[in-house]
């Protein structure tokens, strides 16, 4: 007789597919994946009985498929609970798209649809033609364009008219944004010959005027979204500045970064140059993104004056960075959301920024008062504050309120990570030797997912 330990001793294969702990994996990366991930393990369990060494209990076994699949669920694009307090935040995936996007992703990107295609004509078409008439209405410009991101729409910008000539930018916008991206290297990378303006706390349109040559293709301003310069200041008032360049005979133009398209100031946050403002100014070319405070996907937004935008539809880089089917019908589906009666609620992020206070103590406190006995003095309701992100009014906090995690047992940076790698997973903050959890940024209908994950790290 065969000894226990024997290959035909090892569970079979469908038990482990059967197994809850590892089922929930096969929803997320399918059978297939469970199974390689079974055979890996299996593999030296079966060499180590045909040496007649014991094999590992089955629990042991699955425990190894678990930390196998958890490990590359680890590394692949997942789902997770934003409790850091931070709307838009950067490395989350900025601003979460509202249900009728993704409704018009899935309409559009699961079959077929008129991207370029014109239905009365019977003939191609453009794939801007359907947003740029939104653009135009909640703009008030009179033409727009349409790119993979504000960078890539700068980059456009300065390729179609600045390469191999001079861009006259005020010292004090010279700007860095996330990811190490330097408005300076971002010029020189385009060809253009940067030309900085003024001293760091005061520029004039004098210093402006000085600096027009033969050579200059453009007078740029950059929207300081991740700081601020207080104090003794003067700066060029984009008015002005649209004039002089109107004078010059070159065009006006506006990195406008995060693109507001409504006043923050109705949410109790300082007020947001909006772009329908940067337009009335008239810069004749004015970028901002999509996937800040329009609330909508990843996209690069260029709107103005139909002349200058022209010519940025003939640059051969368009083609580089055009968007696709899906994109264009987020953003379709977040303009119109824009422009209809109570629409804004139905963003993701204006309702974030539109919960009140009151109704987040109250989830707060339900959550805690749903957690285990066992663990449920380790939670705490709390006062928190929270931030628009994505590079919008970083020095204004708006009141918010969470979960404050103490666990003796645990210190806050272990409580984190067990969060992190919990289901769902959960990222917080540490502040004060606790980990906090902010509700603005957690949908109500996903707390009792969230007091779940809550109860499993205090565990």
């Amino acid at each position: 007789m065969r000894p226990a330990s024997a290959p035909r001793a090892l569970p079979a294969m469908h038990r482990f597919l059967a197994d809850p702990e590892l089922a929930a994996y096969a929803e997320i990366f399918g059978t297939t994946v469970v199974k390689a991930a079974v055979d890996a393990v299996l593999v030296p369990a079966r060499a180590a009985a045909l040496r007649d060494v014991a094999v590992p209990p089955y629990d042991a076994l699955v425990a190894a498929v678990r930390e196998r699949l958890a490990s590359e669920e680890a590394g692949a694009l997942v789902a997770l609970l934003n409790a850091t307090g931070v709307l838009l935040h950067t490395n989350l995936g900025r601003a979460p798209l509202a249900r009728e996007a993704l409704a018009a992703i899935e309409t559009v990107a699961s079959g077929y649809s008129n991207l370029e295609f014109d239905l009365e004509a019977g003939a191609r078409g453009s794939r801007y033609a359907r947003v740029t008439p939104l653009l135009r209405a909640v703009t008030g410009a009179r033409d727009a364009l349409v790119v993979n991101n504000c960078a890539a729409a700068v980059l456009l910008i300065l390729d179609t008219f600045a390469k191999g000539r001079e861009v006259v930018v005020s010292r004090n916008q010279l700007v860095e944004i996330g990811g190490g991206f330097r408005l300076p290297e971002v010029l020189a990378r385009s060809g253009a010959t940067l030309v900085e303006v003024g001293a760091t706390n005061k520029v004039y349109l004098r210093d402006f005027e000085r600096a027009l040559s033969p050579r200059t293709a453009l007078l740029l301003r950059s929207h300081t979204s991740n700081y601020r310069i207080e104090g003794f200041t003067a700066d060029v008032a984009a008015p002005e500045l649209a004039a002089l360049a109107k004078r010059a005979g070159v065009p006006s133009v506006e990195d406008l970064g995060s693109g507001a398209l409504v006043d923050l100031a109705r949410f109790g946050l300082p007020h947001e140059r909006t772009v329908a403002e940067a337009v009335a100014d008239g810069l004749d070319l004015v970028a901002f993104s999509g996937d800040k405070l329009l609330g909508g996907p990843q996209a690069g937004i260029v709107v103005g004056n139909p002349a200058p935008l022209a010519r940025l539809r003939a640059n051969p880089l368009l083609r580089a960075l055009r968007v696709d089917k899906a994109t264009l019908a987020a953003l379709d589906a977040t303009l119109r959301l824009h422009l209809a009666p109570g629409g804004l609620a139905k963003i993701p992020l204006y309702a974030m920024l539109g919960a009140g206070v009151d109704a987040l103590r109250e989830r707060a406190e339900a959550l805690v008062a749903t957690l285990p006995e066992a663990v449920r003095e380790s939670a705490r309701t709390r006062a928190t504050e929270a931030y628009a992100g994505g590079g919008s009014s970083p020095l204004a906090a708006l009141p918010s309120y969470g979960v404050e995690l103490r666990d003796g047992a645990r210190n806050a940076d272990q409580l984190a990570e067990r969060l992190r790698r919990g289901r769902p997973r959960v990222v917080a903050r540490i502040a004060g030797g606790a980990v906090v959890l902010d509700l603005r940024a957690i949908p109500a209908e996903r707390d009792a997912e969230l007091g779940a994950a809550i109860a499993s790290a205090l565990n």
